[in-house]
């Protein structure tokens, strides 16, 4: 029982050796200097200034939330573009409520100000 596991811990075990030696590399020959280009605040583009504990506004993740769902609209429509031809023309009416489903969703956080970022 335990000679089937035996490829698969050997797969585990060169997988690991193999990610704590790149590390290593990198740790040894990368160069570790902080220049001020490195430290410059990231995708935000101004300096903290407050600190980091700070809590976030709730529209932050309303919007984060709503990227996701309609991100995974399009996570739905490729599966259902890719079998159109066999599903036919049930699975276009399923498709079309579904779609109509999210435009009433996305007109209702617009219509509420979700959107909003004031």
């Amino acid at each position: 029982m335990l000679q089937n596991y035996v490829p698969v811990l050997i797969f585990l075990g060169v997988a690991t050796g193999i990610g704590v030696l790149l590390l290593a590399l990198g740790f040894l020959f990368g160069r570790g200097s902080k220049d001020a280009e490195k430290l410059s605040p990231y995708e935000c583009g101004f300096e903290p200034f407050e600190e980091s504990r700070m809590k976030f506004d709730v529209r932050y993740y309303l919007v984060a939330i709503l990227f996701i769902i309609f991100d995974l609209e399009i996570a739905f429509l490729f599966p259902w573009a890719v079998s159109l031809g066999a599903i036919g023309t049930f699975g276009l009416i399923s498709m079309g409520i579904f779609l109509a489903l999210l435009v009433v969703g996305f007109v209702y956080e617009w219509k509420k100000g979700a959107l909003e970022w004031d």
